[in-house]
């Protein structure tokens, strides 16, 4: 069911009132004439007008064009008799809602010499009576010549936000599938083999219990270390899904490095601003990714981290001076970098490395910003 505001558009740039005031205004137009018979014709037509305009928003087929089609011709009227322009906008509004390229640019030539042709005729026959309203028709003019393209325009930059929209939820939901397998992972990398174990073991005490006490103990005593190193690394994992800042987990990573005995070097602000926190979040793995493999393989002495919010994309590079990677090694064959780079693919970013007498990593995210103002009313 269509609404009342395609009666009196809105997003135009003009207030509801002023369109208000275009559709009583043709009354005052059509009281001046001297006639009774043409002040019926021109309440009749005013009628018919507003009918076959609120038929075309309804209509989605081939009758569009017919309403269009009895509306021009009724402005058309409305003008040479009346002297009344602004049905003319009326129809300037809806055919910028035309969607085919086609359609839109028929009506918009058709509607546009027409309303000239009928002004002209007007002011060569009457120009006593538009002359005063010179200003207003100037105006109106201006609005049959953009108006339709500024709407075309409006509604292409909604639809566009709108699969955007869509875009950036399909792309949480891959992170959370993503994020699913990832733990799934882990649980069976860990937790697997650790109960596995535990489990072999028990069955191995219980059996050594009564026949050898002291290698039942000692079972036991592995029994216990291999329980509480699953209770570690499982409270890990828990710390691992939570949604992290990137300024926290830049703390955090500046305490591993320091704790491996290299120097921390970062520049830049790690407070972003109008981030989503999923691409936070993202960021905040991957830099943490990279700090545990400078640990474990570089062989460095000093890591640098860069943080740069471009107006275009956010750019976080990570150095450090140690050995590399060999040429001779796949790059993203190891479950780290591969991972990085999954991840960065998600929230359409990208990673680069760098590796020359050390490693480079450049990891780039596209700058998305929500567009928070809102509309107000027309």
């Amino acid at each position: 069911m269509q609404n009342w505001y395609h009666i009196i558009p809105k997003n135009t740039g003009l207030s509801t009132y002023v369109w208000i005031i275009f559709c009583v205004l043709p009354f005052f137009f059509i009281f001046r004439s001297s006639s009774m018979y043409e002040m019926l014709f021109g309440f009749l037509m005013t009628l018919i007008f507003f009918l076959a305009y609120r038929l075309s928003f309804m209509s989605n087929s081939r009758l569009t064009y017919l309403w269009v089609s009895i509306e021009m011709a009724i402005s058309l009227v409305m003008t040479v008799l009346f002297g009344y322009i602004y049905f003319a906008l009326f129809l300037a509004f809806f055919i910028g809602n035309i969607k085919h390229l086609g359609g839109f640019l028929s009506l918009y030539i058709v509607h546009l010499a027409t309303t000239l042709i009928a002004i002209t005729t007007t002011f060569i026959y009457q120009i006593d009576s538009l002359f005063p309203n010179l200003p207003f028709i100037i105006i109106a003019v201006i609005g049959v010549i953009l108006l339709p393209f500024t709407i075309r325009y409006r509604n292409q930059q909604h639809k566009l936000e709108g699969e955007l929209e869509d875009a950036n939820e399909r792309i949480s939901q891959l992170m959370v599938i993503e994020e699913r397998e990832r733990i799934a992972r882990d649980l069976h990398d860990t937790l697997g083999q650790k109960l596995s174990m535990i489990g072999l073991k028990s069955d191995l005490a219980n059996k050594l219990i009564t026949v050898k006490p002291e290698k039942a103990m000692q079972e036991v005593d592995d029994i216990r270390t291999t329980a509480r190193t699953a209770l570690k690394e499982v409270r890990e994992m828990v710390s691992n899904m939570r949604g992290t800042k990137l300024e926290d987990e830049l703390v955090r990573v500046q305490q591993i490095i320091e704790a491996a005995e290299m120097t921390f070097e970062y520049e830049g602000d790690p407070h972003l601003k109008n981030t989503p926190l999923l691409v936070e979040n993202v960021l905040s793995m991957c830099l943490k990714e990279a700090a545990t493999n400078i640990v474990k393989h570089s062989g460095a002495t000093k890591c640098r981290v860069v943080i740069n919010p471009l107006p275009t994309e956010i750019l976080i590079i990570v150095e450090d001076d140690g050995k590399g990677i060999p040429a001779s090694v796949e790059p993203f064959q190891g479950h780290g970098l591969q991972g990085m780079r999954e991840r960065l693919e998600f929230v359409n970013g990208t990673l680069e490395i760098e590796s020359d007498n050390g490693t480079i990593l450049r990891l780039h995210v596209p700058n998305v910003i929500k567009n928070k103002e809102k509309e107000g009313p027309a």
